[in-house]
């Protein structure tokens, strides 16, 4: 049976769900709704018999299924709306910038009995599953750390223009929108982290960080170190290198999984077709399961508030 996902945000990442949907058997596109009109006609070119909507209320009342792409800030009036109309919520990352009000959504959504899952992309991704196999069967060795390394030309990049909001201070910046997911990667595979230090530089009160150096420490004493920085004539690099006694994995660009066993890294896995959409669809048969009430490997909320705990004391800085 085919469940209708209502979509609120039509930015890129409320576009890519919908295509993704469109490929997947167990959803179809539902309703969608976007205050922008240029998103809406965009949406509309990706699935043209999907009902554009009036307002997120109309959504959330007509689905099966709602799916937040929103920016943060409205994201939980939005997400306790649609557990109040017994709707499953799948809800964008981040989970929200005010740690208060995150702690009380996700008590609200507990107490709603609702299903409901954040998009970390690396949740059902193969290239997780690989590192979290190799280092339960000890092939891996002892986990030593993680490195996450990301650096960009600009801020936001090219294809998030549209997003103008995530290049302000008060909800965007590459902390929350990407590095958001390498440490949820990093949790799954080491525990729960401890920030123990932190740097951001912020060019102006109001913009986003331009450089965060970090450190975060597992219970065990992994060590989870991150260099982020924007600025120069550059490719954009997203690496996250996670380091064993035996052998280390480094995911490149979220989906390109490499091995090393101390001498160059080769590629571990060859994804089928484009990775990408691999993963989506991989995040979309989770939230299936998820939906019918089985247990999942999507991010919970619960997990998505620890993140969110943790990037913000980033943003502010650890001494």
């Amino acid at each position: 049976m085919q469940r209708r996902i209502g979509i609120v945000g039509l930015g890129i990442m409320g576009r890519r769900l919908l295509g993704a949907v469109r490929r997947h058997p167990g959803f179809e596109p539902g309703p969608l709704w976007d205050p922008s009109e240029a998103a809406r006609e965009r949406a509309g070119g990706i699935a043209p018999h999907a009902t554009i909507a009036e307002s997120a209320a109309a959504v959330i009342a007509e689905a099966e299924v709602v799916y937040l792409a929103c920016p943060p800030v409205p994201r939980k009036d939005y997400a306790l709306q649609a557990a109040a109309a017994g709707k499953p919520v799948f809800l964008e990352k981040p989970l929200g910038v005010d740690m208060a009000a995150n702690r009380d959504l996700v008590e609200r959504l507990s107490d709603a009995g609702v299903p409901s899952a954040v998009n970390f992309t690396q949740a059902a991704s193969p290239a997780l599953a690989e590192i979290r196999r190799a280092l339960q069967a000890g092939e891996m060795g002892q986990l030593i750390g993680i490195d996450i390394l990301v650096n960009y030309a600009a801020w936001p990049r090219a294809w998030q223009a549209e997003a103008d909001w995530l290049r302000f201070r008060a909800e965007g910046g590459f902390t929350r929108e990407v590095l958001s997911h390498f440490l949820f990667l990093s949790a799954r595979l080491a525990g729960p982290l401890r920030p123990v230090w932190a740097r951001p530089s912020f060019p102006e009160q109001e913009l986003a960080e331009t450089h965060l150096l970090a450190r975060l420490e597992s219970a065990n004493g992994a060590v989870v170190s991150i260099l982020g920085t924007v600025g120069g004539a550059l490719p954009d690099r997203q690496e996250v290198t996670v380091k064993g006694s035996r052998r280390s994995y480094r995911i490149v660009d979220f989906y390109q999984l490499e091995v090393s066993d101390g001498g160059p890294f080769a590629v571990a896995r060859v994804p089928d077709g484009d990775a990408r959409e691999e993963a989506l669809h991989a995040q979309l048969s989770e939230l299936a399961i998820c939906v019918a009430g089985q247990p999942h490997g999507l991010a919970s909320v619960e997990e998505a508030l620890a993140v969110q705990q943790w990037i913000e004391a980033l943003l502010v800085g650890v001494d």
